[in-house]
């Protein structure tokens, strides 16, 4: 599928689940398709860019291998991502790959991911943590920058301070995710 083509049927994706699972099903069957579908999910002014990314975090969810050739893209357009319904599908990827990397201990995943990208993850979700977020991409945010604090351990005092910080002010949503988060920090 061109990217034209990709732009089209991304086009009569709407929210409902059946239509982006549908849409996953059809990238899913035909890998090749992965790269225009990332091509969209980085145009990032234009709304199609969130149907492109929550299909993309579906896609991921089931074979997050897929997203292994295109991870220098991936990682160097993801800050750029600035509308909240592309924001939370990317974040999650980000929580996949994260968990890919230090629970599975992935092979796959660790050789993909250098210590470039796992810095500029590191940046990104710092970034959407203090960020003016919603609460599902600062709660992913958390988990994966948890998880890469074992690799940067500069990281979890940083992670505390900002869940402490901003406890009182966030949500009933972001207080219970900064709890869990805190109390696996010790």
């Amino acid at each position: 599928m061109t990217v034209p083509e990709m732009y089209n049927a991304l086009d009569n994706v709407d929210a409902s689940k059946q239509k982006r699972m549908e849409m996953s099903t059809l990238v899913l069957n035909h890998p090749e398709n992965i790269a225009p579908l990332i091509e969209i999910g980085f145009h990032i002014d234009d709304p199609i860019s969130c149907k492109a990314c929550l299909v993309l975090e579906f896609i991921v969810a089931q074979r997050l291998e897929l997203l292994l050739p295109y991870l220098d893209k991936f990682i160097k357009n993801m800050a750029r991502v600035h509308l909240d319904s592309a924001v939370r599908p990317i974040a999650k990827i980000c929580e996949y790959l994260t968990h890919s990397y230090f629970i599975n201990k992935d092979h796959a995943t660790i050789e993909a991911l250098n210590e470039g990208h796992l810095t500029q993850l590191t940046t990104t979700c710092f970034d959407w943590l203090i960020g003016d977020q919603k609460v599902a991409a600062k709660a992913y945010s958390m988990t994966s920058l948890l998880l890469l604090g074992k690799k940067f351990p500069w990281i979890w005092p940083e992670l505390k301070l900002i869940l402490e910080q901003n406890y009182h002010t966030g949500s009933a949503a972001y207080q219970a995710r900064a709890r869990i988060t805190i109390a696996k920090l010790g």
